[in-house]
């Protein structure tokens, strides 16, 4: 019997999963850390994480599943990797990291992708890149380059997380076209390394790792890390992708109109279309999906709100008490839609691209000391990050993407009966909740790109529809109600924020 293991390599944790490959059914999973890790902010509007502190989690989920089954890892016959999207990690020429990690909710680099949007000429930028250079990889590269030159001057390599975990495992260190778009550095009418990008921000091709198909063998495991993981030697790595190009194929989503979405530290909506398209001011990006080809185009609309759940976990925190997530679900059913008039931004996590990059903070508004307690705290939050995905979906509605299912993992937010009838009732949508996660589908993943699976469909036996949420027509108006007026103190902010 054989097995396939997927890593999910996030921002709060790592994930470990493995897949038996004839049933196609998870048989283990382990989380390293069991508490979230640290995001560091050496400055304000800063992110990073030491790029050693994944590679631990990753051995020591990998030992958690070796000491608490029975499950022999020397029969794992090919490995993915899932990875927090958007991260720069830079190494020498010895291979160590030169600094810590600049992770995907960092706001350093704003004004540099703003600059060059405009420099270099939005048409032309949205042409070539679908998006804006905005405050992605290649403009916090640029940032190292102009604030840290002895760095910059010392790069062997600049990477994205998930191809740093991959050379810990396999020595070498290689990229993709879906990276490469992620990171801002795909020419797409050329299919090939944007260099419009590398050349506006003076910044030498050689820095970018080579090119190598999603779905193929990317290197094998060494001796050494065969050992650190209890793994053999020469397991083939054989699938990478961004956590959410990740998710969706984990739900397969594949082709154009399938619709994932996800609400993790994020909350994320991520649609499939076969033609390159884009938003006119970049509030949502086109990425290179997982199953794209020359012959046969797909691509993944992205609309992402950084300040997501971790707004949910703020309040857990900071004002709960010590109570539990399943425990403040309750709590937030105890009181209707709208929170008594209570209104949450769950911002506060970095620029907001769906804001046109803006970095508003998080606001409560609205909070009366003598009606509200914690019951209105934890449903307002839960309807305010649905509010503000709601807000996004309604850019994606204008650029065409007709939605009438969203699939999603019965994980993270979706396991809140709130959110999730909040979610369905303001979007109009069926949510169709499954029995996976990122690491499911990184295992799933690399079964393809060793060949073990010869297609899609083969991959995805054992994926199972636990929950179905049909829209709850008695509570539109109230949502719409409660959305509404969410909606004027978010234009509010807009409007006065500082010039």
């Amino acid at each position: 019997m054989g097995y396939l293991l997927g890593y999910d390599i996030g921002s709060s944790s790592i994930k470990a999963s493995v897949v038996e490959i004839d049933s196609g059914k998870t048989v283990a999973s382990a989380v390293s850390p069991p508490e979230e890790m640290a995001i560091r902010a050496p400055q304000p509007g800063w992110a990073e994480q030491d790029p050693e502190d994944w590679w631990n989690h990753v051995k020591q989920a990998t030992a958690m599943i070796r000491s608490q089954t029975e499950i022999d890892l020397e029969k794992v016959e090919a490995v993915g990797i899932a990875y927090q999207m958007h991260g720069l990690v830079l190494v020498d020429r010895n291979l160590d990291p030169l600094r810590p990690a600049i992770i995907w909710c960092d706001s350093r680099a704003v004004k540099i992708g703003e600059e060059a949007f405009a420099s270099l000429g939005k048409e032309k930028c949205l042409q070539t890149l679908l998006n804006s250079p905005g405050n992605f990889t290649a403009s916090k590269l640029k940032w190292v380059k102009d604030n840290e030159p002895e760095v910059y001057g010392r790069i062997f390599k600049a990477m994205l997380p998930g191809e740093y975990i991959a050379l810990r495992m396999t020595g070498e260190i290689k990229t993709t076209s879906s990276g490469l778009s992620e990171a801002i550095l795909w020419d797409y009418p050329n299919q090939s390394l944007a260099g419009l990008v590398l050349d506006y921000y003076g910044i030498s091709p050689e820095l970018i790792p080579e090119i190598t198909p999603v779905f193929s063998i990317q290197g094998e495991l060494t001796s050494k890390a065969a050992a650190e993981l209890g793994i053999k030697k020469g397991t083939p790595i054989s699938y990478r992708a961004g956590d959410q190009p990740n998710n969706a194929l984990s739900l397969k989503v594949l082709n154009p109109g399938e619709i994932a979405a996800t609400a993790g530290t994020s909350g994320v909506v991520y649609g499939v279309i076969d033609q390159p398209s884009y938003d006119p001011k970049s509030r949502v990006n086109t990425f290179v999906h997982v199953n794209h080809t020359p012959e046969n185009s797909r691509y993944g609309v992205l609309l992402c709100v950084n300040g997501a759940a971790i707004a949910n976990r703020w309040l857990k925190n900071n004002v709960m008490a010590g109570l539990s997530y399943p425990e403040m679900n309750r709590l937030a059913a105890e009181v209707p839609v709208g929170a008594c008039g209570l209104s949450i931004l769950p911002y506060g996590n970095g620029a907001e691209r769906t804001l046109e990059n803006c970095n508003i903070g998080a606001i409560i508004h609205g909070l009366d000391l003598n009606i509200h307690g914690r019951p209105h705290l934890a449903r307002a939050v839960q309807e305010g990050i649905v509010f503000s995905l709601n807000y996004g979906l309604e850019i994606l509605r204008r650029m065409g993407l007709k939605l009438s299912t969203v699939r999603a993992g019965h994980a993270n937010m979706f396991l809140s009966p709130v959110f999730a009838e909040a979610f369905a009732t303001l979007t109009g949508v069926r949510v169709e909740l499954y029995n996976t996660d990122g690491s499911h589908g990184a295992a799933r993943g690399a079964g393809i790109g060793a060949g073990i699976y010869h297609n899609f469909q083969e991959a995805f036996n054992g994926l199972e529809l636990v929950k179905t949420i049909e829209p709850n027509q008695t509570l539109s108006e109230a949502f719409q109600d409660a959305y509404q007026k969410w909606l004027t103190v978010l234009r509010s902010k807009l409007e006065n924020k500082p010039k």
